[in-house]
C-alpha cells in the first residue's frame, strides 16, 4: 500500500484515538501485521524493527501515554481459566498426547491443529481441514491490539497498564470456545455431529448458500422446487443448528433437488418464501468491488463533559468501573461484551421478558446451555421489552448510567424504536454507541447479514480452501467470532477516543464484512488461492498430524499411516520436520489448561496475560 493510500485508509476510519503516539514493531509479520495496520489507522506512527523471531512485539507510547508493550507469541505457557479458578474449579482431565500442548506450536498450521480449529473446520468433511486463511494469527494479531488499547484506557483514567501477551493458541481456543463447551456438556447435542452441509450446486452450476431464520420460509422454499416432504422435514433441524455443530448432515436428497433446477428458478422460490440465497463469489470479483474500507469506523458526538471514573483500574482489570449494557444476539455482540468483561468492565445483558430462550439451547451444563455460558457467563442481566414504550424507557434509563451501549439488531431497528445514538445521547452525551452489524451498509442489495452468508459474498468461502477443493464457506462460525473481536476492539477505541476528546460520545461502527475483509485480504493481494493440499492433515494409526507450514512437502515423503500420532511426530522430529498432534477431542485440549465454571461448562483461558 502507497502512503497516500494509507493516509487516505486511515481517514476513512473516522477520528484516531492514537494520534500523537508511536509504536515500535518487530517479529513476524504473521503475528504482527493486523497490529501494525489497525494501529496505524487508529493514527499511530509506526515503525518495523529488524527481527525474524517466532514472537512479535509491540511498544507504543507518546502523547503523555506509556510505553506499553505488547507480545504476540505462537504459543505461550497457560494455566487454568481465570472464570474457572474464581469459581474452584478444577483444570481438565488428560491431553491428547505429545506434539499436541502449546510447546509444538511454532506456525499457523500447527497453531490450527493443537486448539481444537482443524477438527471443527473439518466436521463438515468428515475429516479435519486446515483453514486456507492465517485465522488464529489474525485474531491474535486483534487481541494484542485490544491489550494496547485497554491499557491507554487504564492509563487516561488514571490507572497504571505495562505489558500485555496474547498468543495463536490462545486465539484458536476463543475462536472454538463454544464447541469445547458443548462437547464438555451433560447432555449431547441437539442435532447430530456428521459430515454434510450447504454449499449447494444448482443444475447450471451456481455454488449458492441458503439462509433462514424461519421453519415456514425453510419448507416454502424446498416444496417450490418439488423437495420430498419427508427431506424438507429431515433438513431443518441439521440446517438451524449447524452454527452450533459446525456441521449439517441432511438428507442428500436436498441437494439432489436443487440440482435438478436452474438459478433463475432458486432465486424465484427463495424470493417467494422469505428464504434467502447468495452465490459464492471469487476472490477476483470480490477484488473487483473492495472498497478498502476500515473494519469499523469511529464517529464522535455531542458536546462533551466530565466522564465519571467510578473505579480505578488495575493492570488485570484495565476496565474495571466501566459499564456495558449489551442488547446482543446469537455471537458477535455477545462475544465482544464477553471480551470487555474479561477486561474487566461490568457487562449488563438486556434480554426480552422471560430471558434470552438461548440459555435453553441444548447442549446444557447445570441446566444452562454450554454454549449460551461460553459467551454469556458473569454478565448480569435484566428483562426488558424494547417493543413496548414502558421497556424503552427502561433501557434508556439503564443508558444514562452506562458507558458503552452495545447491540447487534437488525438494520434499522434501533432508529424505528428510537434508541440509535443520535436518540440515547440525549440521556448519555457521553455515551459509546457500538454498533456490531452484518454489512455496515457497505454493499447494494446484501443478503441477510450472516456468517455464513457473508462468507459467500465476500469469497471467504473460496479463501479458506485450497485450490484442489471446491470453495465452500466454513461451518465453524468464523466472522461471528472475528466480527466479535472487531467490536471489542472498537468499542476500547471509542473508550479512548471519548476520554481525549473531552468526554464526548463516540458512535462505533463494525461488522462482520469487515472481519471478512481483514481475513481475507492477503488471499486478495495474492490474487489467488493457497496451493492444493495446504494445510492438509497425515492420517496416522490413531488420528492425524499436521505438517508445519513450510515442511508439508518434505512430510509427504515419509509413510505414517501405519504409526501412532506421537509416534509420527517424533518420527517427524527426528528429521527436522515440525508438526502437530491434530486435536478431535476437544474436552481434552491441553492438559491443565481447561477449567470449569460453576455450571460445570468447560472454560478456556482468558485471551491476554498482564503483568
Amino acid at each position: 500500500m502507497t502512503q497516500a493510500a494509507s493516509q487516505d485508509l486511515t481517514a476513512r476510519a473516522g477520528a484516531r484515538p492514537l494520534d500523537a503516539l508511536r509504536c515500535d514493531i518487530g517479529g513476524p509479520p504473521e503475528l504482527t501485521g493486523v497490529v501494525e495496520a489497525h494501529l496505524r489507522l487508529l493514527g499511530a506512527h509506526t515503525t518495523r524493527q529488524d527481527g525474524t523471531g517466532g514472537s512479535g512485539r509491540a511498544v507504543l507510547g507518546g502523547g503523555g501515554f506509556g510505553p506499553l508493550e505488547a507480545e504476540v507469541l505462537w504459543a505461550d505457557p497457560m494455566g487454568p481459566a481465570r472464570d474457572a479458578v474464581a469459581a474452584g474449579a478444577t483444570p481438565g482431565g488428560p491431553g491428547p498426547g505429545p506434539g499436541s500442548g502449546p510447546g509444538s506450536v511454532h506456525d499457523e498450521t500447527t497453531a490450527q491443529a493443537a486448539t481444537g480449529v482443524m477438527a471443527v473446520h473439518g466436521r463438515r468433511d468428515g475429516a479435519p481441514r486446515g483453514l486456507g486463511v492465517d485465522y488464529t494469527a489474525t485474531a491474535a494479531g486483534v487481541l494484542a491490539v485490544q491489550g494496547l488499547l485497554a491499557g491507554l484506557v487504564a492509563e487516561a483514567r488514571g490507572g497504571t497498564a505495562g505489558r500485555v501477551a496474547t498468543s495463536a493458541v490462545r486465539a484458536g481456543l476463543l475462536a472454538v470456545s463454544q464447541y469445547v463447551a458443548a462437547e464438555g456438556a451433560d447432555e449431547g447435542e441437539a442435532a447430530p455431529l456428521a459430515p454434510g452441509g450447504p454449499p449447494f450446486t444448482s443444475a447450471d452450476g451456481v455454488v449458492f448458500e441458503l439462509e433462514t431464520l424461519d421453519p415456514g420460509a425453510w419448507a416454502a422454499f424446498w416444496r417450490a422446487l418439488g423437495a420430498p416432504a419427508d427431506a424438507l422435514r429431515a433438513g431443518w433441524r441439521p440446517f438451524q443448528f449447524r452454527y452450533a455443530t459446525a456441521c449439517a448432515p441432511f438428507p442428500e436428497a436436498l441437494h439432489t433437488t436443487v440440482r435438478g433446477a436452474d438459478w433463475g428458478r432458486i432465486q424465484a422460490a427463495a424470493a417467494a418464501s422469505g428464504a434467502e440465497v447468495c452465490a459464492l463469489r471469487t476472490l477476483a470479483e470480490r477484488a473487483a468491488e473492495h472498497d478498502d474500507a476500515p473494519p469499523w469506523t469511529l464517529t464522535p458526538y455531542g458536546p462533551g463533559g466530565l466522564v465519571p471514573h467510578r473505579q480505578l483500574p488495575t493492570p488485570e482489570r484495565p476496565l474495571a468501573g466501566i459499564t456495558v449494557l449489551e442488547a446482543g444476539r446469537r455471537i458477535q455482540a455477545p462475544l465482544a461484551a464477553h471480551l470487555l468483561r474479561l477486561l474487566g468492565a461490568d457487562v449488563v445483558r438486556v434480554e426480552p421478558p422471560g430471558g434470552d430462550p438461548l440459555r435453553g439451547m441444548p447442549p446444557a451444563c447445570g441446566g444452562v446451555s454450554a454454549r449460551w455460558l461460553a459467551l454469556n457467563r458473569g454478565k448480569d442481566a435484566v428483562e426488558a421489552d424494547i417493543k413496548s414504550p414502558s421497556g424503552r424507557r427502561r433501557l434508556r434509563g439503564l443508558v444514562a448510567d452506562a458507558d458503552v451501549f452495545l447491540h447487534n439488531w437488525a438494520p434499522g431497528k434501533a432508529a424505528q424504536l428510537a434508541l440509535d445514538a443520535e436518540d440515547l445521547a440525549r440521556v448519555n452525551p457521553g455515551l459509546v454507541y457500538a454498533y456490531t452489524s452484518g454489512w455496515a451498509g457497505r454493499i447494494d442489495g446484501a443478503p441477510m447479514g450472516t456468517d455464513f452468508m457473508v462468507q459467500a459474498r465476500t469469497a471467504v468461502g473460496e479463501a479458506v480452501r485450497p485450490a484442489d477443493e471446491p470453495p465452500a464457506p466454513s461451518l465453524m462460525t468464523l466472522l461471528d467470532v472475528l466480527g466479535g473481536l472487531l467490536g471489542a476492539e472498537a468499542v476500547l477505541a471509542g473508550l479512548l477516543l471519548r476520554e481525549r476528546a473531552g468526554g464526548r460520545g463516540v458512535r462505533v461502527d463494525s461488522s462482520l464484512l469487515g472481519a471478512a475483509d481483514v481475513l481475507v485480504g492477503p488471499a486478495l493481494a495474492r490474487g489467488a488461492r493457497r496451493p492444493a493440499g495446504f494445510r492438509r492433515p497425515t492420517a496416522t494409526a490413531d488420528g492425524w498430524v499436521a505438517p508445519g507450514d513450510g515442511c508439508a512437502a518434505a512430510v509427504g515423503a515419509y509413510d505414517v499411516r501405519g504409526l501412532a500420532t506421537a509416534d509420527a511426530v517424533r518420527l517427524l522430529a527426528s528429521h527436522g520436520l515440525r508438526g502437530a498432534a491434530v486435536a478431535a477431542d476437544l474436552g481434552a485440549l491441553f492438559p491443565g489448561v481447561l477449567g470449569r465454571d460453576g455450571h460445570g461448562a468447560p472454560v478456556v483461558p482468558d485471551p491476554w496475560s498482564f503483568g
